[in-house]
């Protein structure tokens, strides 16, 4: 049995973009329920509203917290954060995406979005 398959290259560039398209919204929707939750240090916003960003990467999608105490902050959980501004402050405000409840949560993001980035390819 002999079998040929032919790809549509043009279709191939628009599902890739779509890919990228729905990485991104993805990200940029896991951020905003961060921030909405309240969940990054708030003191006078740098971290959450400035330092914060998204990007599309070659191999996905990245969440970049670009200052110099965003690790210090992340990683220790155990200290006394004001929770006057952001109710839910503390470290490891990811961690429910990555082991805890939500870590499917990116998951589906992406299979919403992709659907509806492809449209009807």
């Amino acid at each position: 049995m002999h079998v040929k398959i032919k790809m549509d290259k043009a279709v191939l560039r628009k599902l890739s973009a779509a890919q990228r398209k729905a990485a991104l919204r993805t990200a940029e929707q896991m951020r905003h329920e961060i921030i909405t939750e309240a969940r990054m240090p708030f003191d006078e916003g740098t971290l959450q509203n400035v330092q914060t960003s998204t990007e599309v990467r070659h191999n996905g999608v990245r969440i970049n917290h670009d200052t110099p105490y965003a690790t210090r902050l992340y990683f220790n959980p155990q200290y006394n954060f004001d929770t006057t501004i952001n109710a839910n402050a503390g470290g490891l405000w990811w961690e429910d995406y990555l082991t805890g409840s939500k870590k499917k949560r990116p998951e589906k993001l992406f299979a919403h979005y992709y659907r509806k980035v492809k449209g009807g390819l």
